[in-house]
């Protein structure tokens, strides 16, 4: 996990954002328990109730779940949530942008497709 002390983004966000991406990439699979408030805590020297506060937006978003006396556990379907919401991220903001842009400069439809095929075969 990777935290920006001096940044905009409040560290609550940060840390459900970072245990967000975890999910999705795989280092914290479905069904498995999560570090605790108290490990992130002590190892990042973040106050607990802040990583409890970032925890519980992912607990909202049903991504993980409190098992009680247990901790916090990855919830089955969390990474397809993840996948969904980031695809919808995705379009909305960047893909329309491009789109946006794509017009402005008077790139035809066609065109926008050849470079999209051209760039993913070569990126991908």
């Amino acid at each position: 996990m990777h935290f920006n002390f001096e940044g905009d983004a409040p560290l609550y966000q940060q840390v459900a954002d970072e245990i967000a991406e975890g999910i999705f990439n795989g280092s914290y699979d479905e069904g498995t328990q999560i570090p605790s408030t108290t490990e992130i805590s002590k190892l990042y020297k973040i106050n607990p109730a802040t990583i409890l506060k970032g925890m519980n937006i992912l607990v909202e978003e049903n991504l993980i779940e409190k098992k009680r006396g247990l901790g916090m556990f990855v919830k089955r379907g969390a990474q397809q949530i993840l996948m969904e919401k980031r695809k919808a991220e995705f379009i909305n903001q960047k893909l329309l942008s491009v789109l946006e842009e794509a017009q402005k400069l008077n790139i035809t439809q066609e065109q926008l497709i050849q470079l999209i095929k051209g760039g993913y075969e070569r990126w991908v």
